[in-house]
């Protein structure tokens, strides 16, 4: 037994609260080594010795290791704990808070001295509900062409799309697309930058109480909000508290004013006065970009003022979330401030985070509910779009991205394919990036939103995807919406209706545990099963050009008795408790277990 690869810590996430009175366990082994993990547990104030023995069960497997979990009920709210596990061999060993042991009192034992279900970091109840559907405002669509930019393009227009192009979106725009996005089926909008700023983007925030003369006003921003929110549709908008804009009433007085300026320490300068040119002197986002000066989030005037702007448009216009912007590199002290004055008004609200790596630190319960998952988008990218890992190893990649984070917090996801920020997923699968082409690139791309709507998480459609918008990294990928039906890819559309449809009416795909199924790596398939006590659904799938036969006689200890399709096109059928048939190439089916 590799004792080195055994790992437990009583703090998230291996263990954290699920109810006010549950507990979840996970433990770390090495691959393929343990075959039996047992937790013994009791009241730490009760004598050492005895207690109540729980088997965990394995829920997911890295390159490396295996990962066991369990759920502990106890009415006293808290815990001591030991593991005890057996190898393959047979050879034993107890694990505790001192080492792993053959010896039970050596080991020691884990404890958790309180049940702190207020600390559990719960997002929303509506995130499991939730189909999101992210909108650049400046490209999605021109409805008051009054307020347009100067110098602003025809929206079809065929000129080379370059970083400070306008095209006239706006606020009204949204408006009046609100009933296609309740059509397709999504539940929430996330909006780009929606504030004062000279940009399209709106990184560069002028005035964050001011909503952007060229979108709109304030007037349209809660008529949007209102509409939207008729259709049950909600509203997140993007907070920008990394940086401001250079145009910004409170920089502009640094600049004026220098070292006698009430705003010099908003922000990290290194001296006075303020060079912009060829490289500023003061800290500013990204590889110094001048027009984005850096805030001083440790600053209480700062801290204060960021706060007010995030409490203010939820009180003054309903919005129902932030996503905020370049998370990663703002304190977390001021996101922990956040999200207490946050969920003191609605623990409904939403908070999610842009954090582009791994984000177990923002994602204790004390910040954010969720972040945007690119670290997910870049497996599904490898292995559907660019092909370049095997299915065991994409298998293994979202399990080790499963075990960094909690239940609650896998739950708030922004499970995306593509944003404002990366290459269009359907230009990901094409020629184009990678020198080679297909006649699959689009069922490749269907087949990663299968699994994007079958996995824990909000699935995030990035406008214009749902009808086969194409587009390279930024500004590509800022392309105006294509409204034109004859160049919407209706086919698309539909796969993506039906499959909001699937997801919204079966409980099992929205809340239901997650666990592999099968893997057959030689022909490229794979299942994963969502279990819900109403419901057990299986999911199959077949990256590969080829028609891949299925035959499944091991259903996870589930008592089949019969099979329904619920989507897809694959031939499939139960045959003496085998599910037998075939998966079209680059195809996959959801269907009900009973």
């Amino acid at each position: 037994m590799l004792k080195e690869a055994i790992f437990h810590t009583n703090d998230i996430p291996y263990l954290f609260s699920v109810s006010e009175n549950e507990v979840k366990l996970r433990i770390r082994t090495k691959r393929d080594e343990i075959a039996s993990c047992i937790v013994v547990h009791s009241d730490r104030y009760v004598a050492p010795g005895n207690g109540t023995a729980l088997h965990l069960n394995k829920v997911a497997s890295t390159v490396l290791h295996d990962y066991f979990e369990t759920i502990i009920y106890t009415k006293v709210r808290r815990l001591r704990y030991q593991f005890l596990l057996t190898d393959l061999q047979g050879a034993q060993v107890w694990y505790g808070e001192y080492m792993v042991s053959e010896s039970r009192e050596a080991a020691g034992y884990f404890h958790c001295p309180n049940i702190a279900n207020a600390d559990d970091g719960s997002p929303p109840s509506w995130v499991k509900d939730a189909i999101v559907y992210q909108i650049f405002p400046e490209r999605f669509n021109n409805g008051n062409q009054a307020i347009n930019p100067s110098q602003t393009r025809s929206w079809t227009s065929n000129e080379p799309l370059e970083y400070c192009s306008f095209y006239g979106g706006d606020l009204q725009g949204i408006i009046e697309k609100l009933p296609y996005l309740h059509m397709l089926g999504v539940n929430v909008v996330y909006l780009n930058p929606v504030f004062e700023s000279p940009t399209n983007h709106k990184y560069d925030t002028t005035d964050y109480y001011k909503i952007d003369p060229h979108f709109g006003d304030l007037n349209t921003m809660k008529e949007l909000v209102r509409i939207a929110h008729s259709l049950q549709i909600r509203v997140v908008l993007d907070a920008v508290f990394n940086h401001a804009g250079d145009q910004s009433a409170e920089f502009q007085d640094v600049v004026a004013h220098g070292e006698n300026s009430r705003y010099k320490d908003w922000f990290h300068i290194a001296s006075f006065p303020i060079v912009q040119s060829p490289i500023p002197n003061y800290e500013a986002f990204g590889m110094n970009t001048p027009s984005m000066p850096k805030l001083n989030t440790r600053n209480p005037e700062v801290i204060e003022y960021l706060i007010a702007v995030a409490k203010y448009w939820i009180h003054e216009v309903g919005i129902d979330g932030w996503r905020l912007d370049v998370a990663n590199e703002v304190d977390h002290a001021f996101w922990r401030r956040l999200r207490q004055e946050i969920k003191s008004i609605d623990r409904e609200l939403l908070l999610v985070g842009e954090v582009m790596h791994r984000s177990g630190s923002w994602l204790r319960g004390d910040q954010f509910d969720g972040v945007m998952n690119y670290i997910l988008r870049d497996v599904m990218v490898d292995f559907f779009a660019k092909q370049t890992i095997t299915v065991r190893m994409f298998m293994d990649r979202v399990d080790e991205i499963r075990m960094e984070y909690t239940d609650y917090a896998q739950d708030a996801m922004f499970n995306l394919l593509g944003s404002h920020d990366t290459l269009r997923f359907l230009t990901a699968c094409s020629k184009s990036v990678w020198g080679w082409h297909d006649k699959y690139e689009q069922s490749r791309m269907m087949l990663a939103v299968l699994f994007q709507f079958s996995y824990t998480g909000m699935p995030v459609i990035y406008y214009g995807d749902e009808v086969g918008m194409t587009g390279g990294e930024d500004p590509d990928c800022r392309k105006p919406m294509v409204w034109q039906e004859s160049e919407q890819n209706k086919e698309l559309f539909a796969y993506y209706q039906s499959l909001i449809t699937v997801r919204k009416t079966n409980i099992a795909l929205r809340e239901g545990e997650y666990q592999r199924w099968f893997v057959n790596e030689a022909m490229n398939t794979w299942g994963i099963i969502r279990s819900h006590p109403q419901q057990t659904i299986g999911i199959l799938f077949n990256n590969s050009p080829n028609v891949s036969p299925i035959e499944i006689a091991e259903l996870n200890n589930i008592n089949v008795k019969s099979i329904q399709q619920l989507f897809g096109s694959a031939k499939l059928c139960l045959e003496n408790g085998t599910i037998v048939g075939e998966l079209p190439p680059y195809s996959g089916t959801v269907i009900t277990l009973y």
